[in-house]
């Protein structure tokens, strides 16, 4: 393995072990805690914890973008997209929330088809089609009673999405850290009126998981962004596929949830299209 690869390696097992580990505290907090406070309180306190990389990339003056309405609009989408993954945490199981997950590459590739001129290739439409098979797998509607949580989730993996769409659209003209800036100062205004509506100060055991919600939902973007400037997607995104069975696993040792079949099956589908885009994009490479 070249150091490349190993660097984007490393930095993938950073965005691995935080996404898991926000998983576990999305759901503690989420239990005493609304959601619209959950989210204030990460933007909040993520800007803080981001504030030495701020200073490092310039300060304020390096923030500066001329894309601001893209910035509101793309941290509008998020927001809501981060709201229904918070909220779809407390209600199915958490191998569930991460296999729907999972369907975010098809709406990407819907985005950037539609919005940003990319072509259709036979690998998209393979991996579009085992992505919402794999969905109809998991949430089967018609031979069972499809759960709001599946519904609320399949809304927030479209919302991701097409953030990640608009995201690709900012790289071009600012950097990840002005990224990640933009979205904490966004998403704090757009969260602080309905947050103090429903306002409770947490409780002193809730703090060290709000912390870890703040940290990891932070610096989980930025050790994204390093891994791929260290290799490309052909090579950084399968790792992530890890994240399905091992959050099953973490359901499993941590909440007791089983994964049904119908879970295993439908995710299987859905990384199955994953890996077959990600073939037909190396061989165009």
């Amino acid at each position: 393995m070249n150091t490349a690869y190993r660097n984007a390696a490393l930095w993938m097992t950073g965005w691995l072990a935080a996404m898991l580990t926000i998983t576990v505290a999305g759901r503690e907090v989420g239990r005493e805690l609304d959601v619209f406070q959950i989210m204030v309180l990460r933007s909040v306190i993520g800007f803080l914890l981001l504030w030495p990389l701020v200073r490092r990339a310039g300060g304020f003056a390096a923030m500066r973008t001329q894309r601001l309405g893209l910035h509101v609009l793309r941290n509008c989408v998020h927001y809501g997209a981060q709201f229904g993954w918070f909220a779809a945490l407390l209600l199915i199981p958490v191998a569930q929330v991460i296999a729907i997950e999972f369907t975010l590459p098809i709406w990407t590739a819907l985005f950037a088809v539609t919005l940003l001129g990319e072509r259709f290739t036979p690998a998209k439409l393979i991996a579009l089609a085992f992505g919402l098979i794999g969905v109809v797998v998991i949430v089967r509607p018609g031979f069972a009673t499809v759960e709001t949580g599946q519904l609320i989730m399949i809304a927030a993996a479209f919302g991701f999405g097409t953030s990640v769409g608009m995201t690709k659209l900012l790289t071009r003209t600012d950097s990840a850290v002005a990224i990640i800036f933009w979205m904490t100062i966004v998403q704090t205004a757009l969260g602080i009126v309905p947050a103090l509506y429903v306002w409770r100060w947490p409780a002193a055991h809730l703090w060290p998981w709000i912390l870890v919600i703040a940290f990891c939902g932070t610096f989980s973007h930025y050790c994204y962004a390093r891994a791929m400037q260290h290799a490309d997607a052909t090579v950084a995104v399968p790792m992530d596929f890890l994240r399905v069975p091992l959050a099953a696993l973490l359901g499993w040792l941590v909440y007791a949830e089983r994964v049904d079949l119908y879970t295993a099956a439908g995710a299987a589908l859905i990384l199955t299209g994953n890996l077959l885009n990600l073939g037909g994009l190396r061989r165009r490479v």
